[in-house]
């Protein structure tokens, strides 16, 4: 079926999109000579990883589930983080992970020896202090107060005994100019450790398939750090690898008029994409516009009970009526990877659609879906 013909609601995988994004990060890893993983957090559709592995080197995990996730579905190195580790987990994870980084020294110092005992290569992430988002404290790790890594008047004594490799993530969709001012503080804060580690970690955030990304300063950045500190250079970017490679297929259900008119959709922000309301931000919407741009604005909302379930104003070219589809666009990322059941609202289904439109059902939800996680 075609992507007009699926039902909604949906999230549609572009395969041809996807493929597009990898091999760009393919090129970034063989120029530059580094390692690229997958950071599952923003995209985790397992299905596609056998496309995806085919291009990167392995991938970064948040904790246990994700790690044990790649493991079982994606061949290359499996990557660790978390603010902190139950020791629980930490029991399986010696099991399964290649690399793993402590975000504190207590927690370097708690389970750093089992881990170099099991094999693991273990890291310590370093917060360089370097805000590049302006205002947007919600996604800055560098912002004040952060939990987020060890700043440079607390690295241990010792640190060079303790660690084979140091991280750092301090990005959030932006661009390599903003790695190189990160790279800058980086150095001048660490650079004395940076020739005696074995790998640095460059984290996510790296928009690298944008349109305008700059992927040359990227390499080149990454190569002169490869070759001042004779390391090996690790990125993980979510975003990039699915960025504009979704669609979120939804229905029009209702009209309601109260000053302006609100389209009630069977897509729900707070329920199907939380980044509208968390960031927030207006998602790309197919032939929508700006409010008042085109002749016939709506607001677009859903069919939960929140009020401010709002997924935003737009304007089209013609008047929409009750039955029509609407598509999001770039919906392949923090989208079904952060989607819920509040109010009872069903989950989309999960399609991938190939290089000639022919669209294919991934899984399907249902009623067992929303009652199993609530027993």
């Amino acid at each position: 079926m075609k992507l007009e013909q699926v039902p909604t609601p949906a999230y549609v995988i572009d395969l041809a999109k996807l493929e597009e994004n990898c091999s760009i990060l393919q090129e970034v890893q063989e120029k530059a000579g580094c390692k690229v993983l997958l950071a599952q957090k923003a995209y985790s559709l397992y299905k596609t990883y056998p496309l995806i592995s085919q291009y990167l080197s392995g991938t970064t995990a948040s904790g246990l589930y994700e790690a044990k996730l790649a493991r079982e579905e994606f061949p290359g190195e499996v990557h660790v983080f978390a603010p902190a580790f139950k020791e629980s987990d930490m029991e399986e994870l010696l099991q399964i992970s290649d690399h793993i980084v402590f975000n504190s020294e207590r927690q370097l110092r708690k389970y750093g020896q089992i881990c170099r005992e099991a094999g693991i290569s273990v890291g310590l992430r370093l917060n360089p202090q370097c805000s590049t988002q302006g205002d947007h404290v919600l996604y800055d790790p560098c912002a004040p107060g952060s939990r987020f890594g060890v700043t440079q008047d607390k690295i241990p004594s010792d640190l060079l005994d303790l660690v084979d490799g140091l991280h750092f993530h301090t990005l959030c969709e932006q661009g390599a100019d903003d790695l190189e001012t990160t790279l800058k503080a980086v150095e001048d804060q660490f650079g004395a450790y940076l020739h005696q580690v074995k790998w640095l970690n460059m984290g996510g955030g790296h928009h690298i398939t944008r349109d305008d990304y700059d992927v040359d300063l990227l390499i080149s950045e990454i190569l002169r750090i490869r070759e001042t500190y004779n390391l090996d250079v690790y990125v993980e970017p979510g975003e990039a690898i699915a960025l504009n490679a979704g669609y979120l297929a939804t229905e029009v259900l209702d009209i309601v008029e109260n000053g302006i008119e609100t389209l009630v959709l069977d897509a729900s922000a707070s329920c199907h994409m939380p980044d509208v309301l968390e960031m927030p931000y207006r998602p790309p919407l197919r032939d929508g516009f700006e409010a008042q741009e085109k002749p016939y604005t709506y607001r677009l909302s859903s069919n939960t009970c929140l009020t401010g379930d709002i997924i935003g104003d737009y304007s089209f070219e013609k008047s929409i009526e009750i039955g029509d589809r609407l598509y999001f666009e770039d919906m392949a990322i923090y989208s079904f990877v952060k989607n819920n059941t509040f109010n009872g609202i069903g989950l989309p289904s999960l399609y991938l659609m190939d290089k000639e439109g022919e669209c294919s059902l991934v899984k399907a939800f249902g009623y067992q879906d929303f009652k199993e996680r609530l027993s």
